[in-house]
């Protein structure tokens, strides 16, 4: 009569002893789609914020591989100021621009190629990465050579700007816009000088 009491005790026992290292258990992390790999990277940029909330988007893709976020920045760059030259002229190109817009509109021309150089020279990357460290470093330093010279550019043209003083909506509209080029573009600047700090380092 006893032993049948504590049958129904025992097994609560035994089941109660099983609880606690069962509801400890840490839940299964779900599988990273290169967000926090992302958001780190961009925490070494000028404008961090801006670089997560860009590139964020392209998470799957990019995964955890710098060369490939490196390559998105300079794309979506790209995208962006091609964008932006397309406005300008369709909006004053048409109505007698003035020096100082025509200037602009040809610095933005030559920050595209120069764009244009530096993702064809990332996209040959992939296929020479048995290459010599010698090798890789003179790519990397055509690399941030254009993307700088495509930053040099995008100030100059916002610099021209500084001579006219009078209250002028085109003025304001041209250099927000192009501000917010050059942050991309030195964002992606950013993103491949760590990829190639990192890239040698390994």
């Amino acid at each position: 009569m006893v032993t049948m009491m504590m049958r129904p005790i025992l097994f609560i026992l035994l089941l109660s002893s099983l609880l606690p290292p069962i509801l400890t258990v840490d839940p299964p992390l779900p599988p990273s789609d290169g967000s926090d790999f992302i958001r780190t990277c961009c925490n070494t940029t000028l404008y961090p914020d801006l670089c997560f909330s860009t590139l964020s988007s392209f998470a799957n893709s990019i995964q955890n591989d710098s060369n490939r976020l490196a390559r998105v920045a300079i794309s979506f760059t790209l995208h962006n100021t091609i964008h932006l030259l397309t406005y300008l002229q369709n909006t004053y190109h048409r109505d007698h621009p003035t020096p100082v817009l025509k200037d602009c509109f040809e610095n933005l021309k030559d920050a595209v190629d120069e764009m244009r150089g530096s993702m064809k020279q990332m996209k040959e990357l992939v296929s020479s990465s048995g290459g010599s460290v010698q090798s890789f470093k003179f790519q990397m330093s055509n690399v941030k050579t254009w993307l700088s010279a495509a930053l040099t550019n995008e100030y100059t043209c916002t610099d021209g700007f500084k001579d006219v003083h009078e209250d002028n909506s085109t003025k304001d509209d041209v250099c927000s816009r192009v501000d917010a080029v050059k942050k991309l573009t030195s964002n992606a600047l950013s993103l491949v000088n760590r990829y190639a700090d990192e890239a040698i380092i390994h």
